[in-house]
């Protein structure tokens, strides 16, 4: 097969702080050793870009030593948390950035669409933009010509196309931006996480025109998508980033687990470090918890009762407030949710606690997202909070194995003789 894509050693370094070296003459060295394609002679050893600790260096590593192959025709699915560096590997693979230091051969023409607006001239109408987006890749008038009616159509904004793009909502941005870079001819087309801007239904169809583009047409795909549905569903292998490295490339069944084991290290999860999605001005949710006999971090037994805590901070008595934990596969579709009561509560320290009884889920991996919403008002949402496992206790003989899906609960049963006449 034909490499579309090879990386080698690549790296990406920024500054924080203050930039430049300190004086004219070391500006000028950095500059001449750039140009000859040397590495910076005053490049900072710096540190991994691990937002949870505070740093000693004014200089991280957004991306480091990184190092991979894609073939001409793959759907491959990049994954990783907030911060794993996702986002400057696309930006590097789609010429918007320059990588520090290593370099990448083999790309052909890019179409990329990474946030709401990248690639649109804001004073332009949408069907300037469309003829300047498809000058960029190199085609001809007369092409994009060709293509126009389709993208128009299927981005569903043609009452809106003689309109500059600068009056066009973030929805209305994305179905163009993506219609135009899934129809104009580009060997290599990357998707970034701005997909979540458009509604499920035009989801669902960006899924399917890639799908149908990467199978039909062997065009190249890398999909940034926390959706981790979305990623199984269109790609066959996936990267792993965390802080700035590449942790595992392979199977995407495989590099989902080993992502979603990133979350598994402590019963407890402390939720408050990121206040942007854990508080609002009625409640914050502080962390969760989960409490068990088993002494495996992150597991369960799945024949004993299990406890689910919520650490809340509360700073209302005048609004109603519960609490949602959804219960989820390890690919993000929901297998049930329970729900606490609506209630009002005192101000300060508050304790929820969800009981799962014993042999009602069964021996698997289940992600939990929690919602608390206070008088339909004001909501918060937090994906992916923790991740527990459910392990099967030793049986007798004779036992057949796991049983299918992924909650087994024991119902009652009723088994009697039937009395014949």
């Amino acid at each position: 097969m034909t490499l579309a894509i090879q990386v080698e050693n690549l790296s990406k370094a920024y500054q924080i702080g203050m930039f430049g070296t300190g004086t004219l003459s070391n500006d000028l060295k950095r500059w001449y050793a750039l140009a000859r394609g040397k590495e910076d002679p005053f490049l900072k050893i710096g540190e991994t870009n691990d937002r949870s600790v505070k740093g000693k260096s004014d200089v991280v590593w957004s991306l480091k030593d990184i190092n991979f192959e894609i073939e001409q025709g793959e759907a491959v699915g990049i994954i990783g948390k907030n911060g794993a560096g996702k986002s400057t590997l696309l930006k590097i693979l789609s010429r918007v950035t320059s990588p520090t230091t290593g370099k990448i051969t083999g790309i052909g023409r890019v179409a990329s669409l990474l946030e709401v607006g990248t690639g649109f001239h804001p004073e332009l109408t949408g069907k300037d933009n469309i003829y300047l987006n498809g000058a960029i890749l190199g085609m001809r008038k007369k092409e994009i010509k060709r293509k126009f009616d389709e993208i128009v159509d299927f981005a569903g904004v043609e009452r809106y196309i003689d309109t500059p793009v600068k009056r066009y909502s973030s929805g209305m941005y994305v179905r163009l931006a993506f219609a135009v870079a899934a129809y104009l001819e580009s060997e290599i087309l990357i998707v970034d996480e701005v997909l979540a801007v458009g509604d499920a239904e035009f989801q669902k169809k960006c899924l399917g025109k890639m799908s149908e583009v990467q199978r039909g047409e062997g065009r190249t795909i890398l999909f940034v998508s926390h959706n981790l549905i979305a990623v199984k569903a269109l790609c066959s292998r996936a990267f792993l980033l965390n802080n700035g490295k590449l942790e595992i490339t392979g199977d995407v069944g495989a590099v989902i687990n080993n992502y979603l084991k990133l979350f598994t290290s402590k019963n407890k999860v402390f939720l408050s470090e990121n206040l942007e999605t854990s508080s609002n001005e009625f409640f914050a949710i502080e962390s969760i918890e989960l409490i068990t006999v088993s002494d495996i971090e992150g597991a369960f037994y799945i024949d004993k009762e299990i406890a689910l805590a919520l650490y809340i901070i509360n700073k209302s008595v005048t609004t109603e407030i519960n609490f949602n934990i959804f219960f989820e596969t390890p690919e993000g579709a929901t297998i049930f949710v329970t729900c606490s009561t609506p209630q009002y509560l005192e101000t300060g320290a508050i304790i929820a606690t969800c009981t799962i009884p014993p042999n009602f889920l069964n021996d698997d991996t289940y992600t939990l997202s929690i919602m608390g919403v206070s008088e339909s008002k004001s909501l918060i949402y937090i994906r992916n909070a923790m991740v527990i496992e459910g392990i099967e206790p030793p049986r007798k003989p004779g036992w057949l194995g796991k049983f299918p899906g992924f909650i087994r609960p024991e119902l009652e049963w009723r088994i009697k003789k039937v009395m014949t006449k």
